[in-house]
């Protein structure tokens, strides 16, 4: 069976492993991600790649970024945290080093990649990823491929306005993410906004301060109004929920609680599951990203 290199490159540290077609991992690591310097950055990774191909006979590379990406030309408009990379192409700078083939894909598409390759969505032809974090991310998959959009800016639902004139709090982003629970947490206990907080210490905590548990139900209520919307427009065959949040045995109850509170959710309801991949996604989707792009899947 063929091997590839899967890449998943984070804000914090560069996933990397080699992968059997069939989403097997043969190895898998990580390093940290050097966000100052390009050619640094290009290097670690040449590095890796190197390593591997002397172990390994390889066949191809997926990679998967955060951004606005190209997957014609690898060109990255954005690149989220990884600004060395803004209007950049990594694609370019590693095939000056690389022959392999490689493909690049948004790492929100590589969420739902990975699900259909071989987690929650395998028998899916329509369905939505939503992946709650620092940000809201994820992806979207019509007819078994990938919407990306005019301008490869499909499925970027973290910027959907679901409190309309609400200053700092309209986009998706801002009110229904991990990151933004995080935030009004912060403000609500009078905590230094450089104080690492993590989402577990809110849940534990909102079990005796009625204001924390109000928090996350006005949290929940936008996420759940975020995915009324993402089913009104496309009606998927299923919603899929990623992210860290996503290991809480109470999350589903609690969103389909609140979406059952809007009346038209009766009329437009479809299931909501959790993402079976969890740090392994984004390899996962780069690697079902490249199948896809070379007629192997």
């Amino acid at each position: 069976m063929k091997k590839y290199i899967a890449i998943d490159v984070g804000g914090t540290n560069v996933k990397h492993a080699v992968i059997l077609e069939d989403g097997s991992f043969v190895t898998k690591n990580k390093y940290r991600t050097d966000r100052t310097n390009l050619n640094r950055f290009v290097e670690d990774m040449i590095q890796i790649i190197d390593v591997y191909i002397k172990q390994y006979e390889i066949s191809g590379i997926g990679i998967s970024m955060p951004g606005f990406i190209n997957v014609e030309t690898g060109y990255s408009e954005t690149a989220g945290s990884i600004t060395v990379l803004n209007d950049k192409n990594l694609r370019l700078y590693l095939e000056e080093r690389i022959t392999l083939p490689i493909e690049m894909e948004n790492d929100g598409n590589c969420v739902a990649l990975a699900e259909k390759l071989n987690g929650n969505a395998v028998d899916c032809e329509n369905f939505i990823c939503v992946t709650v974090g620092t940000g809201i991310g994820g992806g979207i998959v019509i007819n078994n491929k990938i919407v990306h959009g005019h301008s490869y800016k499909g499925g970027e639902f973290g910027f959907m306005v679901t409190q309309n004139g609400i200053t700092d709090k309209e986009l998706w982003h801002f009110n229904g993410s991990t990151g933004s629970l995080i935030k009004d947490y912060k403000k609500l206990k009078s905590i230094n906004e450089s104080v690492i907080v993590e989402g577990e210490r809110i849940f534990a905590e909102a079990e005796q301060d009625e204001n924390v548990q109000e928090l996350i139900n006005y949290w929940l209520r936008n996420i759940s109004n975020g995915i009324f919307n993402l089913v009104a427009t496309l009606n998927p065959q299923k919603i899929l929920i990623g992210g860290g949040v996503s290991a809480r045995e109470d999350l589903l109850d609690r969103l389909k609680s609140h979406l059952n509170q809007n009346q038209s959710w009766n009329d437009l309801a479809v299931p909501i599951e959790i993402c079976k991949h969890k740090n392994d996604a984004g390899m996962l989707g780069a690697l079902k990203h490249f199948l896809d792009r070379n007629g192997r899947a």
